[in-house]
C-alpha cells in the first residue's frame, strides 16, 4: 500500500496548489475517487467547489465536463440525444457532458427532479440508456455535485435515491484568515489552475482503484460497520436510516483511507473518521420529533459514542494501531463528536 500512499500524497499536494487550507477535504475527494464513488459538496458559493473538481481532473489527466444545472435543463442536455442526419438519412448519437471521466454537476439542486433523475443510472451502473441503446461511461468515472444549503428559492431538494448514490458528502467551509490572505497573494497575477500539471495517468489510477479492493477488512470491523448503519435505522429521531449502500460506502472508503495511510488493513478509527461524510446525508430526520431541528451529523456523532466496537470476535490484523496515522489521523481530526480522538472500544 506504500505506492497508494505515496501517489495519494503527490496528487493531494498538486491539488492543494489550487485549494489552500483544505487538505482533509482534498483527501476525502481522493478517497471517493479510489473507491469509484461520487462526491457531493454542500457549501455556500465561492468556497472553491468548482476549482476542487477542476484541479482533481487536471491532476489525473482525466477528461472534464461541467454541467450548469438550471430549472430549464432537460435530461437530454445531460445524457445526450440522437439527431437525424439528412446526408446519411440515419440517426446519430451526440453524447452529452455526462460522458466524461470527471463530471461537475454544478448547483445540482437547481434542476427539476426529472433532470436530476437522468444521473441515476450513470452514477450507479456507469452507463446511460438513450433511445433504447445503452452507452458505457468512461473509466474512471466520478461525479462531483455541488449545492448551496442556504438558498432554497428556485431549487429542488435532492430525493433520497439521488443522495444515496453519493458515496461521500463534504463541506469546504470558509478559509482561515491566513489561508484567505494566501489565496489573494496566490492569484494576484495568474490562477494556479492554469499551470497545474498531470501527476497521475488514467491507467495508473485504474490500477490503484483495483489495489484498494485488496485492503484487508477484519470481520470485527465489518460487523461494526453493519451495527453502526443498522443503528441509524432504529434511532428514535430518524425517519429513514442509511441503506445497505451506506454500509458498502463505509466499507469501501475505509479500505481507501487505510491505503492512503499506508496500511493494508482497516481499523475501527478509519470507519469512525468517515462515518459522518458517508452516512449523515443518507438520514432523514422525523419532523414530528421533539428535536425536529436536530442535524443528521449529530445523530451520527451520537451513534459513534454509543455503538461499541466488539472485539470478542478477534481483532485480526488490527493490532494495537487503533489511533491510525497519516491521512486517517488528519480526517479524524475533522470529524465531529466522538469521532475525534476516538479509540477502539
Amino acid at each position: 500500500m506504500k505506492t497508494i500512499q505515496e501517489t495519494g500524497e503527490k496528487v493531494a499536494a498538486n491539488v492543494e496548489r489550487v485549494i489552500i487550507g483544505k487538505s482533509q477535504e482534498v483527501r476525502l475527494t481522493l478517497v471517493a475517487l479510489l473507491c469509484r464513488g461520487h462526491l457531493l459538496i454542500e457549501d455556500v458559493p465561492g468556497t472553491g467547489k468548482t476549482m476542487l473538481a477542476k484541479a482533481v481532473a487536471r491532476s489525473l489527466g482525466c477528461s472534464f465536463r461541467r454541467i450548469q444545472f438550471t430549472p430549464d435543463l432537460l435530461p437530454s442536455d445531460v445524457t445526450g440525444l440522437s439527431i437525424y442526419n439528412q446526408k446519411t438519412q440515419e440517426f446519430e448519437f451526440r453524447p452529452g457532458p455526462i460522458m466524461a471521466q470527471v463530471v461537475l454537476a454544478d448547483e445540482i439542486n437547481r434542476a427539476t427532479p426529472k433532470t436530476q433523475s437522468s444521473l441515476l443510472e450513470a452514477m450507479e451502473e456507469h452507463q446511460a440508456t438513450i433511445d433504447g441503446t445503452t452507452y458505457q461511461m468512461p473509466e474512471p468515472f466520478l461525479v462531483i455535485a455541488t449545492q448551496n444549503p442556504i438558498e432554497y428559492e428556485g431549487t429542488f431538494a435532492l430525493p433520497e435515491a439521488q443522495l444515496d448514490r453519493f458515496m461521500l458528502r463534504i463541506r469546504l467551509g470558509y478559509p482561515s484568515q491566513a489561508d484567505e490572505q494566501a489565496i489573494l497573494e496566490q492569484q494576484k497575477i495568474t490562477h494556479p489552475l492554469d499551470d497545474l500539471q498531470e501527476v497521475l495517468g488514467v491507467d495508473d489510477l485504474r490500477g490503484l482503484q483495483a489495489s484498494v479492493r485488496e485492503v484487508f477488512v477484519d470481520p470485527t470491523v465489518a460487523d461494526y460497520i453493519v451495527r453502526l448503519v443498522n443503528a441509524t435505522r432504529t434511532h428514535p429521531d430518524v425517519y429513514l436510516g442509511a441503506s445497505p449502500r451506506g454500509s458498502l460506502a463505509l466499507y469501501r472508503t475505509g479500505q481507501a483511507l487505510a491505503a492512503l495511510a499506508g496500511r493494508d488493513y482497516v481499523i475501527p478509527d478509519d470507519i469512525k473518521a468517515l462515518a459522518e461524510s458517508a452516512l449523515a446525508h443518507r438520514l432523514i430526520i422525523k419532523t414530528s420529533s421533539s428535536m425536529h431541528d436536530i442535524d443528521p451529523r449529530q445523530v451520527v456523532a451520537e451513534l459513534l459514542s454509543t455503538v461499541p466496537v466488539d472485539e470478542s470476535r478477534g481483532a485480526g490484523r488490527i493490532g494495537q494501531q487503533a489511533t491510525g496515522s497519516g491521512l486517517g489521523a488528519a480526517v479524524k481530526r475533522s470529524a465531529t463528536g466522538s469521532a475525534t480522538g476516538s479509540s477502539v472500544r
